[in-house]
């Protein structure tokens, strides 16, 4: 009831006048419209984790961008899918690099390439993006060589210069990746993240921020350190989250979505972001099945509830679904998920327009409005 009445003065509250159909006080754990995540910014149009793909994604209407982190040599959070770089960057044509390629073990897979973790930050930026799937994606390669890699900071500066040009707050999804390495090399990332986040004034409930993990250590440790929302990351049930591995904990992400494993990640997350095949499954043709209930489930726990990853190529729709992308995200979004993360923004906006049948400016009230209300449920889980 209290979020209800939260609601209804949110609304009231704002510029900009909408009336509400019951549809978007149904479905999602707060009964607020869900969230457009850029996945890597808008990665279906320009290469992944550049200043111009996040650009774009705002532009395309996305609430959030996500850069996942990794960290340099000198301790800089940058953005990176993954701390070995040769799929990303122009790496491999710089001659003076050569003597960095090397082979490691991230997270018990053997890589040989290059790394972050042994470049400074300004050799980092000497080198340039380039598309990660150019088969899939050929259209995009246009724009390699043109981009930088950016860090944390340049990408919050992003995010804080288009809110103020659009009006809207745009918020920021990061990612801690692969933690546990970086702990064991004398590179933490969850103490400069926070550092970084409270310097930027993002050090509460309402700050347009998730932080998100595949491991569940760092954020325990997290939930001690800042109080904005946290995100658990939930892979294919039979796969562990690596610090269990580590750790000897016989548990799989698969037990992390039971009634108990749910119960158990509200104690220090406010959501979980499932692989989306957890949440709809595929037949052995690839094709869309009926949805399972963990959404239904997290709700019930007290649990937020985005998805990944979406996307429009056919290389990842279901066979019953071939050339509809916004077919399968609409079907997502009809379970009640709470966002989506999307390669494709402009597609998850049309979808969710579509789906909640709601005049467009709503869009604009998103992510405020979304962490106001998932300030309110993280302090009831607090009180417990």
């Amino acid at each position: 009831m209290m979020l209800r009445t939260f609601a209804i003065l949110l609304l009231g509250s704002a510029t900009i006048t909408v009336m509400p159909t019951q549809k978007i006080l149904a479905g999602t754990l707060t009964g607020e419209l869900p969230i457009v995540i850029g996945h890597r910014g808008a990665s279906g149009y320009r290469p992944e984790h550049t200043l111009e793909s996040y650009r774009l994604a705002i532009e395309l209407g996305a609430d959030y961008i996500e850069p996942d982190l990794v960290s340099t040599k000198d301790g800089v959070l940058v953005a990176r899918h993954e701390n070995e770089i040769s799929g990303t960057t122009d790496v491999a044509n710089h001659p003076e690099f050569a003597d960095r390629k090397t082979t490691k073990i991230i997270d018990g897979q053997t890589l040989t390439g290059w790394f972050t973790e042994d470049f400074t930050l300004a050799e980092l930026k000497t080198l340039r993006a380039k598309e990660r799937i150019p088969n899939i994606r050929p259209q995009n390669t246009v724009y390699n060589g043109l981009f930088e890699i950016p860090t944390l900071q340049e990408v919050i500066d992003l995010a804080k210069q288009k809110s103020a040009e659009l009006g809207r707050t745009i918020g920021i999804y990061p990612e801690t990746k692969h933690p546990s390495y970086f702990d064991s090399i004398g590179l933490s990332l969850e103490e400069p993240l926070v550092n970084i986040l409270k310097a930027n004034g993002y050090n509460s409930q309402t700050s347009p921020v998730f932080i998100q993990s595949f491991e569940v250590s760092n954020l325990q440790e997290l939930n001690t350190l800042i109080d904005v929302p946290l995100i658990q990351l939930i892979d294919s049930a039979e796969n562990k989250p690596y610090d269990f591995v580590l750790s000897g904990d016989a548990r799989t992400y698969g037990d992390l979505i039971t009634a108990t494993g749910l119960a158990d990640i509200a104690n220090y997350a406010d959501g979980i972001g499932a692989y989306k095949w957890l949440i709809i499954p595929r037949d052995a043709q690839g094709n869309l099945l009926s949805p399972t209930t963990l959404v239904d489930d997290a709700h019930a726990a007290g649990l937020l509830v985005h998805s990944w990853t979406f996307r429009r190529e056919n290389n990842f729709l279901p066979a019953n679904l071939q050339n509809q992308p916004e077919e399968e995200f609409k079907r997502y979004y009809q379970t009640g998920l709470d966002g989506m993360f999307s390669d494709n923004p402009d597609i998850a906006f049309a979808a969710r327009a579509a789906v909640y049948g709601v005049p467009e400016p709503l869009t604009l009230l998103g992510a405020g409005t979304a962490m106001a209300f998932g300030a309110a449920f993280k302090r009831k889980l607090k009180q417990k």
